[in-house]
């Protein structure tokens, strides 16, 4: 409230013998949630608003690798809860299996991990298992994931702890390509619901350059050509973008991609993003994404790109 609108107030109490009660501000927008746990301390680069950031020097570059042919975005999820990745909530006390890996063992975090028998499996090749902990505020999220004899198999996997902005180690991937965590980059929709995701996305290409931006820690890609997208490069909707035209979960997720931004993740179809399985989206709302276009992004500077091993 302005100083003089307050006095103003006040002086009418005094006045009229009203008792004059001071409105503080509004509380700033919490953060993601994730199984109870803040999703990553604030200052973790999923949560940064980028709206203001740099634009990186190669953007257009960028884009148009990217855009080949005039392309536009796509949620990677809906039809019922068909579409999307998967992700299961466990308690504390879930017990804990054992995890074979069968590819990258080196580079993943050794098990057991709290997955349950039940725990669903994302449709098609990836077959993605992901599991976020009551309590521990811990991720556990596979690549490849099959269940076996004991617990489960497993080309990759990694674990994530929602308190640090700890990254992987360099050169190490994780269920995902860049060695990110997936859920975290999920479109989920108890956040659409709520009318705000407070997050960055998660996103692909079906190109990408040998190289990857923090907090990636891991390329997909022998090729050198540097108008590549690195894993990690974090593209914006630009602010001249108008969005008042989308309604509904569309205009959510805009609205979150012109202030957060998204990630590429890993290699896949160029301008696809990720959510979270759900038979509760709607596929009539989601489809309006199909009319933005890729040139209505930029990428913004967010670190230098590391040429290392992985």
């Amino acid at each position: 409230m302005p100083p003089r609108a307050a006095a103003a107030l006040t002086a009418l109490g005094v006045l009229t013998g009203l008792i004059v009660v001071a409105v503080a501000p509004a509380a700033a927008p919490r953060g993601p949630v994730l199984a109870g746990c803040a999703a990553f301390p604030a200052s973790n680069a999923w949560n940064r608003d980028v709206s203001h950031d740099p634009v990186d020097p190669r953007s257009s570059a960028y884009i148009r690798s990217i855009d080949r042919g005039r392309q536009f975005l796509h949620a990677d999820f809906g039809g019922g809860g068909h579409y999307g990745i998967p992700y299961t909530v466990v308690s504390r006390s879930q017990p804990r299996v054992p995890i074979r890996f069968t590819a990258y063992g080196s580079e993943s975090d050794r098990g057991p991990y709290p997955i349950p028998p039940g725990a669903r499996i994302e449709e098609g090749s990836d077959r993605h298992v992901l599991i976020a902990q009551h309590g521990t505020c811990k991720l556990f999220e596979l690549y490849n994931a099959r269940r076996s004899a004991r617990g489960w198999d497993a080309a990759s996997g990694a674990v994530f702890d929602l308190r640090s902005n700890r990254l992987r180690h360099e050169g190490y991937t994780s269920a995902d390509a860049a060695g990110l965590s997936i859920i975290a980059g999920l479109a989920r929709y108890d956040e659409v619901h709520a009318g705000a995701i407070r997050h960055a996305l998660r996103f692909t290409v079906s190109e990408s350059q040998r190289g990857y931006i923090h907090p990636a820690t891991h390329q997909a890609s022998s090729r050198t050509d540097p108008n590549l997208p690195p894993m990690g490069l974090r593209l914006r909707l630009k602010a001249s973008y108008p969005i008042g035209r989308f309604h509904g979960q569309a205009r959510v997720i805009l609205t979150a991609l012109k202030r957060y931004g998204m990630l590429v993740a890993d290699n896949g179809s160029d301008w696809f993003i990720t959510g979270g399985s759900d038979r509760r989206w709607n596929d009539e709302d989601l489809n309006q994404l199909k009319q933005v276009p890729g040139n209505a992004f930029e990428a913004v500077r967010t670190g230098r790109i590391r040429h290392g091993s992985g």
